[in-house]
């Protein structure tokens, strides 16, 4: 989708400062924000793509007043909300009020927390040839979907190259909405920064990024 999330090649934000001896959190809290994310994902309340696209709907004044953390909490509790497993009144008073609905996997326990905090598996089984191969010249397209995507708002209508075939995974943009895993064919695209920026680019400058087949077509 289109939003202020999306800030690859935008400017005006200023520069990225790297904080030295960056804590992994700044505030308690920030941990258990990270851990309600995780134990819900888990436990099959939404998955990772349903999670981001939560975020990207933030308005943009909040979500650029927020932290990262921030973020994700605000994601969290509309997510949660939309679909049900909370409801206004427990957000109101901090606590549940009335039985939660169940969740698709249940509970689990501290034995399952190794478990959860690996990373998925998303790679599936190929619905058919890969359209693309190494070298090929391709054109992002020019899409603005309403709901998200990973294909980002730079490299729309621009051409590149393919560098790599990473084989069948699943594709976030339908199982963001829980319209199924659809999966395709992902594949790392090499733009030139001139192609992308224009002719004061810098001429030595790459971007790459990994885009899905339904992303690209043939140039």
């Amino acid at each position: 989708m289109n939003g202020v999330h999306d800030m690859g090649g935008m400017d005006g934000f200023g520069k990225v400062e790297p904080e030295p001896n960056e804590p992994m959190f700044h505030e308690e809290w920030e941990s258990r924000v990270l851990a309600m994310v995780r134990a819900m994902g888990a436990a099959g309340a939404f998955n990772i793509d349903a999670s981001r696209f939560y975020r990207e709907t933030l308005p943009p004044q909040v979500y650029l007043s927020s932290s990262y953390y921030r973020k994700w909490l605000l994601g969290l509790e509309a997510l949660l909300l939309d679909k049900g497993f909370i409801s206004n009144d427990d957000v109101a008073a901090g606590h549940s009020v009335a039985p939660a609905k169940s969740l698709k996997h249940g509970k689990f326990s501290v034995a399952d927390v190794e478990r959860v905090m690996v990373r998925g598996k998303f790679g599936r089984a190929a619905p058919g040839p890969a359209k693309f191969k190494a070298g090929d010249r391709v054109r992002a397209k020019n899409i603005h979907p309403a709901t998200h995507t990973r294909l980002p708002r730079y490299v729309r209508g621009h051409v590149g190259v393919i560098e790599r075939d990473h084989g069948c995974h699943v594709f976030p943009d339908t199982v963001a909405n829980d319209a199924g895993e659809h999966p395709q064919w992902l594949y790392t695209v090499v733009f030139d920064g001139s192609e992308l920026w224009g002719p004061d680019s810098d001429p030595t400058i790459k971007v790459s990024i990994d885009a899905f087949e339904p992303y690209l077509e043939a140039v």
